[in-house]
């Protein structure tokens, strides 16, 4: 099947938000819609890669930009996945793969030298994926919170 990598446009928001909320599901699509306004209004620096069907269906994207420092990482700034999803039915047909590819294209242009990227210590799936395109699991954190 053919997939062409793209960035996103305004005309893939329902598609995107589709999946945005597969990711996310505990999210509100009312909260989601008002952070892809946000990220479409700051696209030069937050780039958005979709991975486009013939049909014009999306069956894949990937959210990035840079932070100042990533934790495992030795350089600051570094580009940084901030959500990535592909579709079940193109899961391990190297759509991930290109999606992440055209991330780190985009972070080299700029001049970076790291990527970095997180997920669930449970997601399993997320964590292969990572490490099957050469990313290094560099540390385990706990998040704690008290409420005062």
């Amino acid at each position: 099947m053919t997939v062409l990598i793209r960035r996103i446009c305004a005309a893939d928001k329902p598609e995107w938000l589709r999946m945005r909320l597969l990711l996310w599901p505990h999210h509100l699509a009312t909260e989601l819609l008002a952070e892809m306004d946000e990220i479409l209004a700051n696209s030069a620096e937050a780039p958005v890669f979709v991975a486009a069907l013939p049909t014009g269906k999306l069956a894949g994207f990937l959210e990035g930009g840079t932070r100042k420092y990533a934790d495992g990482c030795e350089t600051g700034p570094v580009g940084y996945i901030e959500g990535w999803y592909v579709d079940q039915d193109l899961r391990r047909a190297g759509v991930g793969g290109r999606l992440i590819q055209a991330m780190e294209n985009w972070a080299k242009e700029r001049g970076l030298t790291e990527m970095g990227s997180d997920t669930w210590l449970d997601n399993g799936t997320s964590i292969t994926a990572h490490v099957s395109l050469g990313y290094e699991i560099k540390e385990h954190l706990v998040h704690f919170a008290k409420k005062l």
